[in-house]
């Protein structure tokens, strides 16, 4: 299972300490990046092949709120992959005893070209993908 951490700084917060929900999708997109490095690739290589992954759909149900200065543990999973698609969720705990689970969400990105249309991901790709951590 990839865990990807990070501590909650003052500038993620909103006036009353708690995490401002856009920034959950930062942290989704952390998670991402940790993703692929711990399977040996990275966003930077997918560009430099020619093919992107924008975010097409995404999504957060918010249970309870993190705060400043708590550590967050996002845990990114594929729920599904197609040839021209990958849909990620997630689940966001608090890094304490309660392993409280903060919220979950996903994100459905497309593979396109630099073009920005459609086109089937490279093999490598969906090795990377599908390798262990």
């Amino acid at each position: 299972m990839v865990e990807a951490r990070v501590r909650v700084i003052y500038g993620d917060t909103d006036q009353m300490g708690v995490v401002y929900h856009a920034n959950y999708f930062r942290y989704f997109e952390f998670s991402r990046m940790e993703f692929f490095r711990l399977r040996g690739g990275s966003y930077r290589d997918m560009e430099r092949e020619g093919f992107m992954l924008p975010v097409v759909e995404a999504t957060c149900q918010y249970r309870t709120p993190a705060r400043y200065d708590d550590v967050l543990l996002i845990r990114p999973t594929v729920s599904e992959l197609r040839r021209a698609s990958i849909l990620f969720t997630y689940e966001v705990v608090r890094e304490d005893a309660s392993s409280t689970v903060l919220c979950t969400g996903s994100t459905l990105h497309a593979c396109v070209g630099r073009d920005g249309k459609p086109r089937r991901f490279p093999e490598a790709f969906v090795r990377m993908v599908e390798k262990s951590p």
